[in-house]
């Protein structure tokens, strides 16, 4: 039963790792239904997050990424950068990483940018590496919790939240966030 447990896993691994980014690529359309549901939640479980993130420059939102790993792992997830209260381009968040990791898990996440600095700074690149271009403070979301409990020493703030599955392995420093073309 055992032998059979980690064969359903490895296949499901091997068959994710299979396909290229591009095959999990939505159209802006779907970004954007998926987008404005992951925003919903956040509201609804993040106290005060919706007038914090009406203060905010903007913020960058996936609303689905999937995570696998079986010693080997990756994610990946596409979503879109609103400010001026508009959708202002699409970007794939995606990682690949070796070590101790077992599961399958699916996750929001919604990057906030606190200043105008922080925004541009993002603007101008070409991509981000969260944990090494821009300071970025990583906030893991339990239910009940409220924002008083997050740090604003850095210009931008990532929330990660909606977790389903198992993975006995979590970061979001180095996931590399790139401009997709939609």
């Amino acid at each position: 039963m055992k032998g059979l447990t980690l064969k359903k896993i490895f296949s499901i691994l091997i068959l994710f790792f299979a396909y290229t980014a591009s095959t999990f690529a939505e159209d802006a359309a779907i970004i954007n239904a998926e987008a404005d549901v992951a925003v919903q939640k956040f509201y609804k479980n993040v106290i005060g997050g919706e007038e914090f993130l009406s203060k905010c420059k903007g913020y960058l939102v996936f609303p689905n990424i999937y995570k696998a790993g079986f010693f080997v792992g990756g994610e990946y997830g596409e979503g879109v950068l609103r400010y001026d209260n508009a959708n202002q381009g699409y970007y794939s968040l995606k990682s690949g990483s070796i070590g101790w990791q077992f599961g399958l898990q699916k996750r929001s996440m919604l990057i906030a940018f606190v200043s105008q600095r922080a925004l541009d700074s993002f603007l101008k690149s070409s991509g981000w590496t969260v944990g090494i271009d821009g300071g970025i403070n990583v906030a893991v979301w339990g239910a009940s919790k409220d924002l008083s409990t997050v740090s604003f020493e850095k210009d931008a703030i990532a929330f990660v939240f909606d977790e389903q599955g198992l993975m006995a392995n979590i970061a979001v420093e180095g996931n590399q966030i790139a401009p997709l073309a939609k």
